[in-house]
């Protein structure tokens, strides 16, 4: 039978999760880093189905899925959160046909910015993504630690911590920060977020001023992470770092761009080492990276 491609299903989530794992673990394996990804609840995902269902397409032959898209936008800020294809069917223009149809969600959306976080060794994705208009930006690294090798290194944080919740103030505390990192809100990413039983948000303080903000996962993954200005970014890294150790997980992880030397070099300090290299692409500059930190490749 040919290739059907249509919008997204609630229940097409966990069976699309499963070849985004088989895909990626395919993909990592065979560039020498092992496998990298496991399996998750699909939380996010259905979110953005019922927010906005016209940025999600599968890929099916006969009741088989080939293929994944997923893509969600805020203001004007389209973003590629997944395209993974199976990887016995790579190279047959499943990922192509997918694109079309995600950028189409992109027009339809009147978004004016598009973005992604890939493999920065995919070069075949990267390849498709500039042929697009997509330009590699700066390196995003990975970087993780065991929990105790963090805690032998913490000194103290910075800054004063209290818990997001989803009040009005709170929401335009995170707003203003957002417009101020990444020139577009992400409101609604927020109250998903705070919302999310898997992770706990703090805004930050110096006084008593909001400066900043932060998410821990029960995981011990930190981000997202945004300040109002790039001089603050280096003190709520350190900050969450404090958090995270406080988590029950075993270890501690991050998304760090390449663009924030000082952070980097707090990191590798208390011991964190990069595990994965990735590379922001988009269509234009996006926002000021100095002042964000983000959650994982498919929430930026």
């Amino acid at each position: 039978m040919s290739v059907v491609y249509r919008p997204a299903r609630a229940q097409d989530l966990e069976r699309a999760d499963e070849l985004v794992v088989a895909s990626i673990n395919e993909l990592t394996e065979r560039h020498g880093f092992g496998p990298m990804a496991v399996s998750r609840p699909t939380n996010f995902q259905s979110f953005s189905l019922k927010d906005d269902a016209g940025g999600l397409w599968v890929a099916q032959d006969a009741d088989e899925i080939l293929g994944f898209a997923w893509s969600w936008v805020c203001g004007d800020l389209w973003f590629l959160a997944q395209l993974f294809v199976s990887p016995g069917r790579q190279g047959s223009g499943i990922g192509n046909e997918l694109l079309k149809r995600t950028l189409d969600h992109a027009r339809q959306s009147g978004a004016t910015s598009k973005a992604l976080i890939t493999f920065s060794f995919n070069t075949v994705s990267q390849g498709l993504y500039i042929r697009h208009g997509l330009f590699p930006r700066f390196p995003i690294y990975n970087l993780g630690v065991a929990r105790d090798v963090l805690t032998g290194r913490l000194r103290y944080a910075p800054l004063r911590c209290l818990p997001l919740k989803e009040t009005a103030s709170h929401l335009r505390d995170l707003v203003r920060i957002d417009r101020r990192a990444l020139r577009v809100s992400r409101e609604k990413h927020h109250r998903y977020l705070i919302n999310d039983d898997a992770t706990a948000g703090v805004g930050l303080y110096d006084g008593g001023d909001c400066v900043g903000y932060a998410y821990i996962g029960t995981n011990g993954h930190i981000g997202p992470l945004a300040v109002m200005e790039p001089d603050i970014l280096d003190a709520a890294f350190r900050t969450a770092l404090s958090l995270a150790a406080e988590t029950q997980s075993s270890s501690v992880s991050a998304f760090l761009p390449g663009t924030v030397d000082r952070v980097l070099s707090t990191a590798v300090y208390h011991g964190m080492r990069i595990t994965l290299p990735m590379v922001l692409m988009s269509t234009r500059d996006l926002g000021d990276w100095s002042q964000y930190l983000p959650r994982n490749p498919g929430f930026m």
